[in-house]
């Protein structure tokens, strides 16, 4: 679960500034059902429909963050809302998400907005890498109103791609298909989805280039004994202390005690379908 830190390596195309200082310019690509678009940050900075939004409490920075932006919906004319996306960023991370909520444009509800990182105006570090969530970074309006987990805020994102579902595009991670749809254990595949793919991969499959794989070669369900799994996910570095662990701190407000109970029983699931990824 990347969470709130960055998305399989990808030349992301630049330009350079002539303003002293600035970043360079930028090329963001959606490869939706009518063909490939490429977006450069003046282009995208030069649309109407550009303008400054508040973002009161941000995932990454968090802080009030205010950003050039434009609303998702604008670059995604023509998917449809039962459709599927994934945002995917310069360090591995690829966020697995439904189209819909994406789209939507709902007075006080959950809106997307493409942030843009202006060269002569970049954005403060997020950390000891240096790194701002730039050159684009995907951020809400009305978080809650739509229910949107930090995995959902992609930063550093350099392509946006239309694909089938994940059940679709990858079988070996799918349970047992003689459960029923409201089955916890299919239940606990949806949450995996959105709160832990974007940085994992199970059986082998996922596009995430970010963290270990869950059930190859063992599944943590198999080796953290007792409530250590549930402790290490909450807080991991009260388990595990290295300077380069990535993995945050999951709290109840994020993933509930009820949803983090249908991963693990997902994950204890996917542990007896090792098989199925030979």
């Amino acid at each position: 679960m990347r969470a709130w830190i960055a998305f399989v390596p990808l030349i992301c195309c630049l330009t350079v500034s002539a303003a002293e200082g600035a970043k360079p310019s930028a090329q963001l690509t959606l490869e939706l059902a009518d063909g490939v678009h490429t977006w450069t940050t003046a282009q995208l900075l030069a649309l109407p429909q550009a303008q400054n939004i508040q973002i009161p409490e941000d995932v990454s920075y968090k802080r009030a963050m205010t950003y050039r932006a434009i609303p998702m919906a604008v670059l995604l004319n023509g998917v449809n809302p039962e459709e599927h996306l994934q945002a995917v960023a310069t360090d591995g991370f690829a966020a697995e998400m439904p189209a819909g909520p994406l789209l939507a444009n709902e007075k006080n509800g959950s809106r997307a907005w493409l942030a843009i990182e202006q060269p002569n105006k970049p954005w403060p570090s997020l950390g000891k890498d240096q790194n701002t969530a730039g050159p684009f970074y995907l951020v809400w309006t009305h978080p809650k109103a739509g229910n949107i987990s930090p995995e959902q805020w992609p930063y550093a994102m350099v392509k946006v791609r239309l694909l089938a579902s994940v059940a679709e595009r990858f079988p070996v991670m799918r349970p047992d298909p003689a459960l029923g749809a409201n089955d916890p254990v299919n239940q606990g595949f949806a949450i995996f989805q959105k709160s832990c793919m974007a940085c994992h991969r199970l059986n082998g499959a996922g596009d995430s280039q970010l963290g270990p794989d869950l059930n190859q070669p063992h599944s943590p369900t198999e080796y953290f004994a007792g409530d250590y799994l549930r402790t290490y996910i909450r807080d991991p570095q009260s388990l595990r202390q290295w300077p380069q662990a990535k993995m945050p701190a999951i709290p109840a407000s994020v993933l509930s005690d009820g949803d983090l109970d249908l991963v693990i029983g997902y994950l204890k699931h996917m542990a007896q379908r090792r098989d199925v990824a030979k």
